[in-house]
């Protein structure tokens, strides 16, 4: 019997296309059960690490009363483990509880993959790609929804794996000036994500829940509920959460609820509502079927409003254990987000958290950071809270007319720090890392926080939209594009994503694809800003420039006038944005040069010479000179955002990515740096220096 832990050895197992077993010798092992196969192959994902009899018989004789569920797994066991003893191999463990292969007589092609991925051999990485394109993970499995459910969580976790590896693996072929072989490797990588059934998980909206008190004063359980759930939703594994933004913006609509469904892109919502009385709480949470609108499972639980929160935990464990059992998930072991034990701070934080991203609000973020302030001096060890208020700090940088936004990224850096160091799972704490580094000339490190945010939270919008945003701004649009797409997935109606989106398409040349995102972007309520480039990109120059003096009706609100800037009329305001229109989108270069005069002056004039109104500007009309100056000196938070346009090819705009200048620029702001370890852009492919 084989024992050795040594390729020659082991059993060959193929987890991808067709399920197939072979000796070290390639013999196959022809498995005629079909519901024996199927447990071998659950098994082999992950050699050596067991499942619960439980689980299993439950996944692959779903509907069967439990004891006669047993009984067959035993039978199937038995058949299994007698076929492998007559060719000579003891590959299963078996105990009373739980079942396993012996890691160290099994090799699979995903085993081969990963470690090829892990040890930087992308030649081999590239060979098995491209042997297994047109082969998905785990496929032709048929014995009912519950397994499909559960065999689509296994593809969801591997394929954020695979994707992180093969990130990092790119990033070092272009460090090294390897374009070739990075080429292959991104090919081969596409040839099989690309067909690979990776989006099968359930989506699911919570549903903002109704409030009734007959008591009066704060009540913020309603609120709280929803932040529990949400928090530990996490711990389904094929789940897919749907963006807040987004649930809030379709839930204050006419829609209904099939309506609803199909504008996230989720097949199941939660409702609840919490109604407070005299002595008690009644809270009621139900799970609905989008497409029907029919209710498959509902909690209601009675108890004193002290109760509520001294064991929402248990509360939360407890509707996490009946939804993940109504919709067929599986719950793993990710730990819980750091809550506090303080119901006052408690109260504090999801009030600042819902203003944190009422970001229109005037005065919404000054005091959504009051709130939580004043909730970390009641507890100062609320993880949470420091990763809320770290996230505040960059809002008001962004959204709020104010000087100190280099100050405000580092106050962000400094609760971000202080969350990890209490909570290193906080995956958005890092995220907010991942910003400030940009501000400190750090491209290089920004990548490596936002890749490490993602490791952590895949599945968070924000985080997965701040890693693509991250390769955007260094030029890496095609590495930057399945993330982006990945987080507009996650927050379909969530406008900011669609801003990435267009730019994106601008980067690559697909100018058609630029305007739908653009005028999604509009249609959800941003300024169109970019729809104007992308519509001028294309020559359609009278639409962009109307396009772009829309936009001054979102002037007070989502455009803040620059810091220290006097209130203007009605008439200058009008005045400003058509020449700002028609020196950005109308494509004459006399109304280009008056433009750019006149961000010369603002520049000059301005409190924050480096205001997104110079830079943005600035690089829309490839006035290098001026561009490079802003960078150069200072990046904050606000005009952040404006260096993804650098890697936009057309004219005007590609004028200051060939500037003789340019390399010397980007060395300046760490740009190099951060190609020099990670790669090398989509329009410099190699160190031109």
């Amino acid at each position: 019997m084989p024992l050795i832990e040594d390729l020659e050895f082991q059993l060959h197992v193929s987890l991808f296309g067709s399920f197939q077993v072979a000796t070290p010798s390639e013999i196959p092992i022809d498995i005629s059960n079909r519901r024996a196969r199927t447990i071998l192959a659950m098994l082999s994902i992950n050699p050596g690490q067991s499942l619960s009899r439980d689980l299993v018989s439950k996944l692959i004789w779903a509907g069967r009363f439990k004891p006669q569920a047993r009984a067959s797994l035993r039978q199937c066991l038995h058949d299994l483990k007698r076929e492998f003893q007559g060719s000579g191999w003891e590959i299963l463990e078996i105990s009373n509880t739980q079942l396993a292969v012996k890691s160290h007589l099994i090799h699979t092609d995903l085993q081969s993959l990963e470690t090829a991925l892990k040890e930087r051999d992308d030649v081999l990485a590239t060979q098995l790609l491209l042997e297994l394109s047109g082969k998905p993970l785990l496929a032709n499995f048929d014995l009912g929804d519950d397994l499909t459910q559960w065999l689509a969580i296994q593809r969801g976790q591997i394929e954020n794996r695979l994707r992180i590896s093969t990130q990092r693996l790119l990033s070092a072929l272009r460090a090294s000036g390897l374009d070739e072989r990075h080429e292959a490797l991104e090919q081969a990588w596409h040839g099989w994500s690309g067909i690979s059934r990776l989006r099968q998980r359930r989506g699911l909206a919570i549903l903002p829940f109704k409030q009734i008190d007959e008591v009066g004063g704060d009540l913020f359980l309603a609120d709280a509920a929803v932040e529990e759930l949400s928090s530990r939703l996490g711990g389904l594994n094929g789940l897919a959460l749907a963006g807040q933004t987004s649930v809030e913006a379709v839930a204050g609509s006419a829609l209904t609820l099939p309506e609803m469904a199909e504008k996230l892109g989720v097949t199941h919502f939660i409702e609840g509502a919490v109604h407070r009385s005299t002595g008690s709480v009644n809270l009621s949470i139900r799970l609905i079927e989008g497409a029907s609108g029919k209710q498959i499972w509902f909690d209601q639980i009675v108890e004193s409003e002290t109760y509520f929160f001294d064991q929402r935990k248990l509360i939360g464990e407890n509707a996490i254990a009946g939804l993940s059992h109504a919709m067929g998930l599986e719950r793993n072991s990710r730990p819980v987000r750091t809550m506090t034990r303080s119901r006052e701070a408690y109260a504090l934080y999801l009030q600042g958290r819902t203003l944190t991203q009422r970001v229109t609000l005037e005065g919404g973020l000054l005091k959504a950071v009051e709130l939580l302030e004043q909730a970390l001096e009641i507890d100062s060890e609320f993880a949470e809270c420091w990763t809320a208020l770290g996230e505040a700090f960059i809002h008001v940088a962004v959204y709020t007319p104010c000087l100190e936004r280099v100050a405000l990224s580092e106050k962000a850096a400094s609760c971000a720090r202080r969350a990890l160091d209490l909570d290193p799972n906080q995956g958005y704490a890092y995220a907010i890392l991942s910003i400030h580094e940009w501000t400190c000339f750090n491209p290089a490190g920004a990548l490596e926080y936002a890749l490490e945010a993602y490791r952590l939270e895949p599945h968070n919008a924000d985080v997965t939209l701040r890693l693509g945003s991250s390769l955007l701004y260094l030029g890496r649009t095609r590495e930057a594009l399945p993330y982006i797409e990945a987080a507009i997935e996650q927050d379909p109606v969530y406008g900011r994503n669609y801003v990435m989106l267009c730019v994106a398409h601008l980067n690559v040349g697909d100018l058609e694809a630029a305007m739908r995102a653009g005028q999604r972007m509009a249609d959800l309520g941003i300024p169109g800003f970019y729809l104007g480039v992308a519509q001028a990109a294309a020559g359609n120059h009278e639409t962009a420039v109307k396009t772009y003096f829309e936009t001054r009706r979102y002037v007070g609100t989502l455009i803040m006038s620059p810091p220290g800037a006097a209130e203007i009329s009605d008439e200058a305001r009008d005045f400003y944005l058509k020449t700002a229109a028609e020196g950005i989108c109308s494509g004459n270069e006399e109304a280009r040069q008056t433009y750019c005069k006149l961000i010369d002056m603002l520049h000059q004039t301005l409190l924050d010479p480096y205001d997104q109104t110079v830079a943005w500007p600035a690089v829309w009309m490839g006035h290098s000179d001026l561009v490079m100056k802003v960078y150069r000196e200072q990046i904050h938070p606000a005009n952040m955002p404006g260096l993804m346009s650098l890697w936009t090819d057309i004219d005007p705009i590609g004028r200051t990515l060939q500037h003789p200048d340019f390399m010397a620029f980007a060395e300046d702001i760490g740009m190099v740096e951060a190609w020099e370890k990670y790669g090398w852009p989509d329009l410099i492919p190699s160190d031109p220096r």
